[in-house]
Order: C-alpha cells, then structure tokens, then sequence
C-alpha cells in the first residue's frame, strides 16, 4: 500500500467516523421535538377556531343585519 492510498483510507475512515458522530448527536438531540409539539398545538386552536368562526358566521351575519336594520 503506498502513501496517496494510506492517506485515501484515513481520510474515509475519519469521514465515517465524523459522519457516525453526527448521526448519533442528531438522534439525541430533543430540542426539535419541543419546537413540533407548540407547533401542533398551535395548529390544533387554529382549526378550533376556524371551526367555531364558520359555524357561529351565519349567526353573526344574522345578528348583524337585524342590527343594521333596527338601526335605519
């Protein structure tokens, strides 16, 4: 084996050392989990509220123009 194919080999085999390490770090990490439950919450009241404003949105609709009309 000569020099430029022992230098090849080290090379890969801190490639694949570097690249396990960031595998392993990635999977521990946790603070990404954090950030997609406030965000699946925060979607969750967004369909809780979208949902609410198109059922009550004839009734206020309605509320509004009796309103309207009491007004004239």
């Amino acid at each position: 084996m000569n020099k430029s194919q022992e230098g090849r080999q080290a090379m890969f085999s801190f490639a694949r050392e570097s690249m396990s390490n960031t595998v392993r770090r990635f999977l521990r990490d946790e603070s990404g989990a954090t950030a997609i439950e406030y965000a699946m919450i925060a979607s969750g009241i967004a369909v809780a509220i979208a949902t609410t404003i198109v059922s009550l949105g004839s009734n206020v609709k309605g509320l509004y123009s009796s309103v309207a009309t009491a007004m004239q």
